[in-house]
């Protein structure tokens, strides 16, 4: 019997390798635009995050005048301490659900009636799930119409919803801190288009009893629960870019390598 004769090696056709290379060239230039893209953004957000830093730690400042609401951004005015005077409008308070370091429970949003014209959104502070009922309707020995001056932080709508859930005005169900739909469903309108949180985060105050024990203690509604945090995972997304730009290069190389050392084998038989 005679052994089976090896199956002859082929190298790949010049077409078969021109699409490879055109492929390979097209993968390694988007993966090094997409890491240089991330490069740019975590730039871009560490110069944010040092301007908020830099707000939080200002003294507050009047309340843009209504002239300039269209042109309040949150790259130019997101958390910056503001003050504001009016008087509340109790009857149009909403509940929004709200997650804290005291738990789960709600924000109290009413509006106020500022004294230049024009209304905005206050979320006066955090109240836990069972007090929803005596809050719905601005809260125990709120009056309308009281006059109020107050200092909080200066925020930007939250449109559409939570995660998977969405508002639902009819049924007053807020899932985010919706301003525009909350002002439409509110029949406010003269709204801006930004909110206030109440009360100025203190970074130096000490750290927040435990859930349970927070929401029997009051005061309600507990405001300065305002946590100002960035996701800023942009270098780990611009090392996985370039990484996988760096892949290409080498398996470029490798089937590069590879096909001429078959070809010149070939080419010796």
């Amino acid at each position: 019997m005679h052994a089976p004769e090896p199956q002859r090696t082929r190298a790949h056709s010049n077409l078969t390798m021109a699409v490879l290379a055109l492929a390979g060239i097209a993968l390694f230039v988007v993966f090094c635009a997409l890491g240089w893209w991330q490069v740019e953004r975590r730039t871009w957000k560490l110069a944010l995050m040092e301007r908020v830093e830099q707000r939080l730690h200002a003294a507050p400042v009047p309340l843009p005048a209504r002239a300039q609401w269209p042109g309040v951004d949150a790259a130019g005015f997101e958390y910056q301490p503001v003050q504001a005077e009016g008087h509340w409008l109790a009857s149009k308070t909403v509940l929004t659900q709200a997650t804290t370091a005291l738990g789960a429970g709600f924000w109290v949003m009413t509006p106020l009636q500022l004294d230049g014209g024009g209304q905005v959104l206050v979320n006066r502070g955090f109240i836990p799930q069972a007090q929803r009922a005596q809050w719905a309707a601005g809260g125990p020995g709120m009056q309308e119409g009281e006059a109020v001056q107050l200092q909080g932080l200066l925020r930007m709508s939250e449109p559409g919803g939570g995660f998977l859930r969405r508002n639902d005005p009819g049924a007053q169900r807020w899932h985010s801190r919706d301003v525009a739909a909350i002002a439409q469903a509110q029949g406010l309108e003269a709204a801006a288009p930004f909110f206030i949180d109440a009360g100025i985060p203190d970074a130096n105050a000490p750290a927040p009893m435990d859930a349970e024990t927070s929401t029997t203690t009051g005061p309600w509604p507990r405001p300065g629960l305002t946590v100002v945090r960035f996701h800023n995972s942009h270098l780990v997304y611009a090392i996985t870019w370039f990484g996988l730009a760096a892949m290409v290069a080498a398996a470029a190389a490798y089937v590069a390598r590879y096909e001429l050392r078959l070809r010149a084998t070939l080419r010796s038989r």
